[in-house]
This record gives structure tokens, C-alpha cells and sequence, in this order.
């Protein structure tokens, strides 16, 4: 497997604690930062690294710290967004509960660079058996000198809190979490202003992904310009995937960025290939959010290259032909996949999760369940299809958050790639009311597995 920096030590015993994770070199970031280096001079590291926001943007963090207005007499707040909502995703949990002292320290090392003296953690309330977790490993912290007053003799003082959330999705944007935050309804504020000027409190913030914050730590340790010589151009360094789907060993790897596709599905290191002997159908690389690739374009690109789990790679072509690398949820069909049934899965819970506070996502949302549920059941009707369209293209880029986007782009892809599937839903209705009911073969589906 290609190297690891924020999971090589996730199968060492007693990780979790702060005593073993020291031993094994933890904390050495922030020590480097506090003795030996400035807040600037670590944010010049972070630029210098090429990291990408992991939560699924992939915003330069560096560039993103250097926007945090920094007016005198006033606070700045660093809040790590562990409200890990998207439906696929599930690394950044699985990075807390195994090795919540990666957290930690990131988080230390970061509010460092950025000045802030007070930061939070806000994780979603389904990981709340986590939080118990992270405020174990925070109260070890404490407990040795890591976190309090005067961190190292320093002068750098560092309060850390976990807040709870209350399970909402929109609270994984960041203005909808800034608002939870502040004890109000996680609805997404209207930018400008950003939050690196008026975020936490009308206070200059960073809002950064779990995954993200953890990066920090091998980027300080070994230097910004060692971490980018990992990876492939713009995308840089290690990357978590939380493979799932028709395959024969889902769960969360670490990769290279680069690494192809194929390998990545069907090699022994990663994925293992379909499982029970099916033929590879389609996959959604990064997230329900993203859009679905069937599997000749999941493997190699409209200009016949192959396709690689980079930023640029997924995304090559548009949306036309390519997708994102998103979040890095990566779920895999297999032919007996029914993309109608999954596509009205996701509508169903964008419908649920949109606060309601855009007319566009909040009626269009509705619709798009409405009539992927009719044509699920075997009540739709073809002129449906064109239907759907419609709605959804009258939802992406109306809408104050990405909320209606995440919710257009799934049902684009699917009756742009899989539209024989729909129109089959509308034809045949007595064929899809049989639970067992198998969609129609793709013909490319005849070399792919």
C-alpha cells in the first residue's frame, strides 16, 4: 500500500491514549511550531504543502488561512467541522475513534498558526459515543500541558471544546455550524461576509474538515514541500476514502493521490474488486453529493486517459462525462444496482435535510422525491423523465447554500447516463413493482468486471 501519514498507526495498541500515541511521536508538531517556528511561518508551510480541503471542496487551506482578517482586540476562532453527514462518507469518524489525539494535536498546531486562543470541535450528534472519545483524549491533553495556559512555556494559551450537533446535514456547511454554534437554527448565513472576516461570534474564523486539521501534523513535521512531492500535480499528499458498495473489502484507506481507479476498485491493496464475481456498473467517487459515473467513464476519461483519484482527474470533462472526488465517499454499483432506487434514496434525504430557507431547494427538493418515488413504484410516467429535469435544473446555483446543488447533481447524472433506466421504470411498471426486479443491461457493462 503507498504511504500512510495520518493512518500508519491506527493498528497500534492503545493508540487512543495519550501515553502510547506519544510514544509513537505524537505531539512533535506542536512542539516544532511553538519553539521553533512562527504562526506565519507555519501557515507558509501549509501553502507550501498544496493541501486541499478534504471535506470535499478541495479549497487551497493555506490560501484559506491567509483570508483570516486579524483586526486588533479582537478574538479568532478555529472551528473543526466534524459533522460528517454525507451519505458514503465515513473517514473522518473513523479517524476520531481511532486516533482522536490525530485531532488534537492538529488542532493545537493549527490555532497556533491562525492565533487563536479559543477553537471548538463541532461533531455531528449521531457520533456522540465519539465525542465522549474526543473529550477523554482532550481531558488527557489538558491533564499533560497540551492544551490550558501557557502551552511549552510558550505564552500561547488554548482552550478546546466538542459541541455536540443535533444531527442535521446543513449543519455540515459551514455558516449553517457557525449559526448551531451560537445556539441558533443551523441555517446557512448569506455571504459576504465570509467567515475569515465575520464568522464565530461576528468573529474572524476558519472553518476546517476533520481530516484536513489532522494534515496540518505531517505537514509541520516533515515541511510543506516534502508533503507535496507526495501525490500528483495540484493534488497533493494522502487522501482518506471511505470505499463502500459491491465490493469485496469496503472500509476507509489512505492513498496517494494519483493512484488509478482500476487499481484503487479491483487491486488486493484496496477494494478487492466486485464482489460475488459481478460486473463493475457504476460508482459515485466522492459522496452522494457528486454526480455517478457509469463505469467506462468511472475507469478512464472522454479523451480515453486513465481516470485517477486526483481532484483534476475525477472531475476532467465536467460534468458531462466526469464527477468530483468530493468528500472522498466512493460508492460502488454492481449490474444488479437499480440507479432509479438509489437516486430516489437520495432525494428522499436531501428533501429531509433541506432547511427550507431557499424556495428553490426547498419546493424543488420535494418534487424531485415526488416523482422518483412514482417512477420507483411503478407509477411514473416517461413524460417524467423530462420532468425531473427540469426541476432539478431550476434548483442548481439558486440557492444560498450548496445544499440545492448537492441535490440537483445526483438526479442530472443519473438521467443523463442511466436515462434507458428511467424510461424502462415508466414503460414497464409491472416489472418494477416486483421487489426482485433486476434494470436493464448496459452494453459496456459486457467489459467491465
Amino acid at each position: 500500500m503507498g504511504k500512510q501519514l495520518l493512518l500508519e498507526n491506527i493498528n497500534v495498541e492503545g493508540i487512543r491514549t495519550l501515553e502510547v500515541y506519544r510514544k509513537m511521536g505524537g505531539y512533535a508538531s506542536v512542539e516544532k511550531a511553538i519553539k521553533t517556528m512562527s504562526p506565519d511561518a507555519v501557515t507558509e508551510e501549509v501553502k507550501k504543502s498544496g493541501l486541499r480541503g478534504r471535506g470535499g471542496a478541495g479549497f487551497p487551506t493555506g490560501m484559506k488561512w491567509s483570508f483570516l482578517a486579524k483586526p486588533a482586540g479582537v478574538p479568532r476562532y478555529l472551528v473543526c467541522n466534524a459533522d460528517e453527514s454525507e451519505p458514503g462518507t465515513f473517514k473522518d469518524r473513523y479517524l476520531m475513534e481511532y486516533i482522536p489525539h490525530a485531532l488534537i494535536e492538529g488542532m493545537i498546531t493549527a490555532s497556533f498558526a491562525l492565533g487563536a486562543n479559543k477553537s471548538f470541535i463541532y461533531i455531528r450528534g449521531e457520533y456522540f459515543y465519539i465525542s465522549r472519545i474526543l473529550e477523554h483524549a482532550i481531558g488527557e491533553a489538558y491533564a499533560a500541558g497540551w492544551l490550558g495556559k501557557n502551552i511549552l512555556g510558550s505564552g500561547f494559551d488554548l482552550d478546546l471544546t466538542v459541541q455536540v450537533g443535533a444531527g442535521a446535514y446543513i449543519c455540515g456547511e459551514e455558516t449553517a455550524l457557525l449559526e448551531s454554534l451560537e445556539g441558533k437554527r443551523g441555517n446557512p448565513r448569506i455571504k459576504p461576509p465570509f467567515p475569515a472576516v465575520k464568522g464565530l461570534y461576528g468573529c474572524p474564523t476558519v472553518v476546517n474538515n476533520v481530516e484536513t486539521i489532522a494534515a496540518v501534523v505531517p505537514i509541520v513535521n516533515h515541511g510543506g514541500d516534502e508533503y507535496a512531492k507526495i501525490g500528483l500535480g495540484k493534488s497533493t499528499g494522502t487522501k482518506l476514502i471511505s470505499a463502500s458498495g459491491n465490493i469485496n473489502k469496503p472500509g476507509v484507506y489512505e492513498i496517494e493521490l494519483g493512484v488509478p481507479v482500476e487499481e484503487f476498485i479491483f487491486s488486493d491493496e484496496y477494494c478487492g474488486g466486485i464482489a460475488n464475481g459481478r460486473k463493475f456498473k457504476a460508482c459515485v467517487p466522492g459522496g452522494s453529493s457528486v454526480p455517478i459515473l457509469p463505469a467506462d467513464l468511472m475507469l478512464k476519461t472522454s479523451s480515453g486517459e486513465n481516470r485517477l483519484m486526483t481532484y483534476e482527474s475525477l472531475s476532467e470533462g465536467g460534468f458531462a462525462t466526469g464527477s468530483m472526488l468530493g468528500s472522498g465517499g466512493f460508492i460502488v454499483y454492481d449490474d444488479r444496482a437499480c440507479i432509479v432506487r438509489s437516486t430516489y434514496n437520495f432525494s428522499h434525504f436531501y428533501r429531509h435535510e433541506s432547511c427550507g430557507q431557499c424556495s428553490p431547494c426547498r419546493e424543488g427538493t420535494a418534487w424531485m422525491e415526488k416523482i422518483l418515488h412514482r417512477l420507483e413504484n411503478g407509477l411514473g410516467r416517461i413524460e417524467d423523465i423530462d420532468l425531473l429535469w427540469d426541476v432539478q435544473g431550476k434548483i442548481e446555483g439558486r440557492t444560498i447554500c450548496p445544499l440545492g446543488d448537492a441535490a440537483a447533481w445526483p438526479v442530472a447524472a443519473a438521467i443523463r447516463h442511466f436515462r434507458h433506466e428511467f424510461e424502462y421504470h415508466a414503460k414497464y411498471p409491472e416489472k418494477v413493482k416486483d421487489p426482485k426486479h433486476t434494470p436493464p443491461p448496459m452494453p459496456s457493462l459486457a467489459t467491465v468486471g
